[in-house]
């Protein structure tokens, strides 16, 4: 039987382990077993994101090549018309794949359609499509991921469909124990809890309040910065397939509720020892096999020992709740602000009871020995949901306040939460001195400063560092994407955007497999994530993981048996395989979906510029003159839109390989077919209605064809 773990805190690569998997070099390819896909494996150079690009966002793609000089890159459309072309950049040597790479930036596209292909020196990419509604599906099915995980309630066809539909789990119902009446475990309490509801944590049956916070916290997070940008309306009431959806609460909030009435449920009982803490974790007493429905599962559970860090995590998730819920439901805010302050109390008077690492028979053991950082994070909440002087010294008086080391270079996860706290303060209105606020914004964009420059380091555009692929790699990238795109809200500064945009590609197939990690999303993706219920390699009358769910990612330690066999000598970001077996490469999990859901909502969100851009020029090619080797053509724009044009930029491939020798009434480039023609000065300014001219020389072998495609400053032209 399998051993799944849901070990989370990033363990560091030691210098030999990273030192050998990059002097193997090159993308290590694991051999194909029986049962895993033959999809495993790139089939394509071009890496790019397989489902699309937005029309107003960055567009690049990774191309894996040895060749040292520039190579002209071609965009075809669906009927394989070139469109747009330029040249390639030579990154070289990348070394978190270990493979030698150029990028390829198509950004001035962006014209909306669908089967679009990048060709490179004879590879062409997956099919993609260049649209704003892009990412709609995906902000939904990355949210639907939670109502899956739920336990203690009925997972209803009319919701997910047939292939998903379930009973309830752990509901007491034979052959479950159920999680009504909880013991725990032998010393830990001499009672039992009603720890119903909740979120299953990974690909088994464990429930831990430690990163069940931190999910928590990013859903509603999620809404809470959507309602600041005024775009809540898609995370709203009726916008999820959820059994709450029409009671008037947002969707989003409702999900979030059945984690946090859990949360809630593992705190421990007044008159009882911990009284206010909660209880790390509730589990099965040994692994379940694989696979395992829920409802099937006949494992006793148990509740484990009350942490701090567990309770600070309560204390932070629902301290949010009251802040955010209170338009929609207010008693339930009071209720959550109660567990908070109770949370806080125990907490401040227990502040050192950790959960030890040793406890990871039947569930991961979360462990976490420094919990400062939890207790800056639950103080921000506290204060931005009470404005209390007590909170807020709590604030002030932390190191983690003024450290630099908030933001760590591997982004923050369920044991690193400081800058959780400092996205608090960051963000929403509080009381501190405005050097203060001014001092916390700055340390966001740092961090988001810090991601940018790693990105374009590397040449598949990377927050992490080459030593950052541990286990939830990919969490770690979206996590990163989050506090790029809070340093977009709080500067206005495109940049920020664009990053989290392209982690996303990382994300969708633009990596060193050529995979998209995420379930249904692009034309190769991860089909067989670790899980119980969803486990389809193991038996073929249960569904494979719903569209939506995030693999863990590429992870060098090699943390199971799998990954040990198929993955020895990978580079960094390439120890990834999609087998239901390699839990540590290849499980789902709340945390990780999490800050996915966050960035697809974000993603999906309308720019001012984001819908396709209209048609707003002409152009007439005319060849004036030809010969047996050369000819003259005269190109004339027209503007036809209702605004002048200041400034232009004309671009189009040849057809035939022609060659601009010489131009006029205009500065003319050319790189492999690709042509761009820029203004003079004196011709700048096309008035709305009107015309201008230019002509070029060229030499041509065999035929001339005229192109036929153009683009105005990255415009498509009638």
């Amino acid at each position: 039987m399998p051993r799944t773990s849901s070990l989370r805190r990033p363990p560091r690569l030691s210098t030999a382990l990273l030192t050998g998997a990059l002097l193997l070099g090159g993308l290590m390819t694991a051999p194909a077993a029986a049962d895993v896909p033959a999809t495993a494996a790139a089939t394509t150079a071009v890496r790019v994101n397989q489902v699309g690009y937005l029309p107003d966002g960055p567009k690049r793609a990774t191309v894996v090549t040895t060749a040292t000089q520039s190579l002209t890159w071609q965009l075809r459309n669906a009927s394989g018309t070139v469109i747009a072309s330029g040249s390639t950049v030579p990154r070289g040597a990348d070394t978190p794949s270990g493979q030698s790479v150029h990028v390829a930036d198509f950004s001035s596209h962006r014209v909306a359609g669908s089967g679009y292909v990048l060709a490179v020196d004879g590879s062409s990419s997956a099919p993609f499509d260049v649209r704003a509604d892009l990412y709609d599906s995906l902000r939904s099915d990355s949210m639907a991921f939670f109502h899956h995980q739920r336990s203690g309630i009925a997972i209803d066809a009319s919701l997910v469909g047939s292939a998903y539909a379930r009973p309830a789990g752990h509901l007491g119902v034979a052959p479950n124990k159920g999680d009504i009446s909880v013991p725990c475990q032998a010393t830990v309490c001499d009672y039992t809890q009603d720890v119903r509801g909740g979120w299953y944590d990974a690909g088994d049956h464990g429930k831990y309040v430690v990163n069940g916070g931190i999910s928590t916290w990013l859903v509603v997070n999620s809404f809470e910065r959507a309602k600041r940008a005024g775009k809540d309306a898609a995370l709203g009431d009726s916008t999820l397939r959820v059994p709450e959806r029409g009671n008037g609460t947002p969707d989003v909030l409702d999900e979030a509720r059945w984690e946090l009435d859990f949360l809630m449920r593992m705190q421990v009982p007044e008159g009882k020892p911990y009284a206010g803490m909660a209880f790390h974790k509730i589990h099965d007493a040994a692994w379940t096999g694989m696979p395992t429905h829920p409802e099937q599962d006949a494992q006793p559970r148990e509740l484990h020992r009350p942490s701090t860090a567990a309770t600070l995590n309560l204390a932070a998730a629902a301290a949010q709740c009251a802040r955010v819920f209170r338009p929609y439901d207010a008693a339930y805010a009071d209720r959550c602000l109660s567990a908070a302050r109770r949370a806080w109390s125990a907490a401040q008077a227990n502040p050192a009871v950790y959960a030890p690492e040793s406890d990871s028979t039947g569930g991961g053991a979360y462990g976490d020995t420094r919990v400062t950082d939890e207790f800056y994070w639950a103080a921000a909440e506290l204060y931005a949901a009470t404005g209390e002087n007590a909170y807020r010294d709590a604030v002030t008086s932390s190191s983690w306040h003024t450290s630099a080391d908030a933001f760590s270079p591997y982004g923050f996860g369920w044991a690193d939460t400081a800058a959780l706290g400092r996205l608090v303060l960051a963000t929403v209105p509080n009381g501190l001195p405005a050097s203060d606020v001014a001092r916390v914004r700055a340390s966001v964009t740092a961090a988001a400063d810090g991601y940018l420059s790693r990105m374009a380091a590397q040449g598949y555009a990377v927050p992490v560092p080459a030593d950052g692929y541990f286990w939830g790699s990919n969490g770690e990238v979206a996590n990163d994407a989050v506090v790029m795109a809070v340093a977009g809200e709080l500067t206005g500064d495109g940049r920020y955007r664009a990053g989290a945009l392209e982690t996303m590609d990382y994300l969708l197939g633009r990596n060193a497999l050529g995979l998209s990690y995420v379930t249904g999303y692009g034309e190769t993706s991860s089909q067989n994530q670790h899980h119980r219920f969803w486990a389809h390699q193991l038996d073929a009358s249960l569904p494979r993981p719903p569209a939506g769910s995030l693999a863990g990612g590429p992870n060098s330690g090699l943390q199971d048996p799998v990954a040990q066999e198929k993955l020895t000598g990978c580079a960094p970001a390439a120890c990834y395989i999609d087998h239901i077996d390699s839990y540590s490469t290849n499980e789902v999990a709340v945390n990780w979906n999490a800050p996915l859901a966050w960035l697809a909502a974000y993603a999906a969100e309308r720019t001012s510029t984001g819908e396709q851009p209209t048609a707003a020029c002409a152009v007439t090619y005319k060849v004036d003159s030809a010969w047996s080797t050369g000819f003259t053509a005269t190109v004339t724009v027209r503007n036809t839109g209702p605004t002048a044009v200041d400034g232009w930029q004309l671009a189009w491939s040849y057809p035939g390989g022609q060659r601009v020798t010489s131009a006029w009434n205009a500065t003319v480039t050319q790189s492999g077919t690709a042509v761009s023609a820029r203004n003079a000065d004196w011709n700048r300014t096309i008035a709305p209605g009107a015309t201008t001219s230019f002509g070029v020389q060229g030499t041509y072998s065999g035929t001339n064809p005229s192109p036929t495609a153009f683009t105005l400053n990255g415009s498509a032209c009638a």
